[in-house]
């Protein structure tokens, strides 16, 4: 996957456009931080998330942290593999790792979103 196609939030989820809906995962700072993903708890479909507030929760072996929507919609397909085994989300984050998509709501857009370069200049002022 080309990461410069994705949009990226402040909070390290990564979003893919593809037509109204929008894929939704970590990055991979994220899952580097996490170390050994061990839980997650992801929304139901038809569920309505909003843009920058919680729609689930992921555990580690270190800690568990918030998931924010990086864009406004419902909650149209999970990613019912990682209820099972979350360890995709550390082979591939990417890839099988991905964790919502999103039905985009009536004139949200992901133009609020980072581009690839500046997420990564985000990392390096944050020091990482």
């Amino acid at each position: 996957m080309d990461l410069n196609t994705l949009r990226y939030a402040k909070s390290h989820e990564w979003a893919r456009l593809d037509g109204d809906v929008v894929t939704v995962g970590i990055t991979q700072y994220a899952v580097d931080q996490l170390t050994d993903v061990t839980h997650l708890q992801l929304p139901k479909v038809g569920a309505a998330v909003t843009a920058g507030k919680p729609f689930g929760e992921i555990e580690s072996v270190k800690a568990v942290f918030d998931l924010y929507a990086p864009a406004s919609g419902t909650v149209s397909e999970i990613n019912s593999k990682l209820a099972a085994d979350p360890s995709a989300i550390n082979l591939d984050c990417y890839g099988p790792g991905w964790m919502i998509k999103i039905k985009l709501a009536a004139g949200a857009t992901l133009d609020h979103l980072m581009t690839k370069a500046q997420y990564d200049a985000q990392l390096a002022e944050e020091g990482h």
